[in-house]
């Protein structure tokens, strides 16, 4: 079986610019190929997971990926998706994004001898002329096919319209995957479904530009059964960085995904085999709670290791089926004078809240419990009494969310 057949039977394949050629290729040729990844914040996020697993299993069948990282289309901003301009981010906090990316990257990709290879385009496009950007790249494209594509429609109905500023973007990422083609060698483009356009911008001049094949290949976005992406929690997106999200608080999302999705999310988002995808995905009722619970364990084994899915699979196993203990539950310490303030001041400061007036919503709604009590007074105040001989303290957000607040 070929990785072509690998990524279409798991679900991951969207758009192809040329499907016949592509399959052929890759079941006979071993190839160089990239993906994108702008540097806007600080941590990818799930949505680049996709990505990454995708170019996992490229490079396990022997083809080279090359990880592209936007130093300079970063200092623009891709439009596609987005209803207004991206902020504008500074070089430093660019160049900080990429450090962090860098670092997630080697989990999931193998750079070691020239397995793949990790380049940034800030290398060429911020030194580069734009007279030169001109008369090299823009005389091959049309602006009335630009127009057309859906990463600029969208905006163009909008009352702020697209600025020229962001308008370049395309032409950005074409130059990319044809500086790409020069340097290493590069035929093939691979991203997320909502870069398509983009995308074939590239794959064409590099065929008007040198008359040599060139490809591009769009995986799935991560959406639920009904169509809503995936990814998203209660403090926003779900992020790989441990510090931005807790290996905990990522298993119990994929501990809890829809029963719907739970056989999609195995097979783009784990390396089981597709006859042990297909098995846990045919459970039905309280059954489908034991694929959710491989799933979980797959996800977080994968982007935070062995270790840390181990500590959130037992932390869970001591908070809802009342086996092992509490030492992996989130842990949240605090000081002696934490332990007597209003409990609302202390975990807002710890974030468990996002602000009082959420705190205080929830409460009032007897949404917390301390100390397996429910938590009724707004303005109420902790107690040394409350903590164990230990100085912690079990409480519960909601019916799924549970911390333990340490006293140092």
């Amino acid at each position: 079986m070929s990785v072509f057949d690998v990524l279409q039977e798991r679900g991951f394949l969207a758009q192809l610019s040329h499907e016949d050629e592509i399959k052929e290729m890759l079941a006979k040729e071993k190839v160089t190929f990239y993906i994108g990844f702008d540097p806007t914040a600080d941590s990818l996020h799930v949505g680049h997971f996709i990505a990454l697993m995708a170019m996992a299993h490229m490079q396990r069948a022997g083809h080279r990926p090359i990880c592209l990282l936007g130093g300079g289309t970063g200092m623009v901003g891709d439009p596609s998706g987005k209803d207004d301009m991206r902020k504008m981010l500074t070089p430093e906090f660019i160049n900080h994004n990429i450090a962090c990316f860098k670092k997630q990257m080697s989990r999931f990709i193998d750079f070691s001898e020239g397995k793949a290879l990790m380049v940034n385009n800030a290398d060429w496009l911020l030194s580069m002329n734009y007279v030169d950007m001109l008369r090299t790249v823009g005389v091959h494209f049309s602006v009335n096919r630009m127009l057309t594509a859906e990463c600029y429609k969208k905006r163009l109905e909008k009352d702020g319209g697209l600025t020229f500023f962001e308008f370049n973007y395309m032409i950005m990422q074409a130059y990319d995957f044809w500086k790409l083609h020069q340097d290493y060698g590069c035929i093939m483009e691979m991203g997320g479904d909502d870069q398509w356009s983009n995308m074939i911008a590239g794959v064409e001049l590099i065929r008007r530009k040198e008359r040599k094949p060139a490809y591009c290949m769009t995986c799935k976005l991560l959406t639920t059964s009904d169509g809503r992406k995936m990814g998203k929690t209660e403090k926003g997106a779900l992020w790989l960085d441990p510090d931005k999200t807790s290996p905990y608080d990522f298993y119990q999302y994929w501990r809890n995904v829809a029963d719907s999705d739970v056989e999609k999310c195995l097979s783009l988002l784990t390396f089981l085999p597709m006859d042990e995808v297909r098995r846990l995905g045919a459970l039905k009722d309280a059954e489908i709670n034991e694929a959710k619970k491989v799933l979980a364990y797959e996800v977080t084994k994968l982007v935070h290791g062995e270790e840390e899915a181990k500590k959130a699979q037992q932390a869970t196993a001591a908070l809802f089926g009342g086996q092992g203990h509490l030492d992996n539950v989130p842990t949240l310490e605090i000081t002696a004078a934490d332990a007597e303030a209003k409990i609302i001041d202390v975990l807002t400061a710890q974030k468990v809240f996002t602000s009082k007036r959420e705190a205080r919503q929830l409460i009032g709604q007897g949404g917390l419990t301390v100390a397996d009590k429910p938590f009724a007074d707004p303005e109420g105040k902790l107690s040394p009494a409350l903590f164990d001989k230990d100085k912690s303290l079990l409480i519960r957000k909601g019916k799924k969310k549970y911390y333990r607040l340490v006293i140092k």
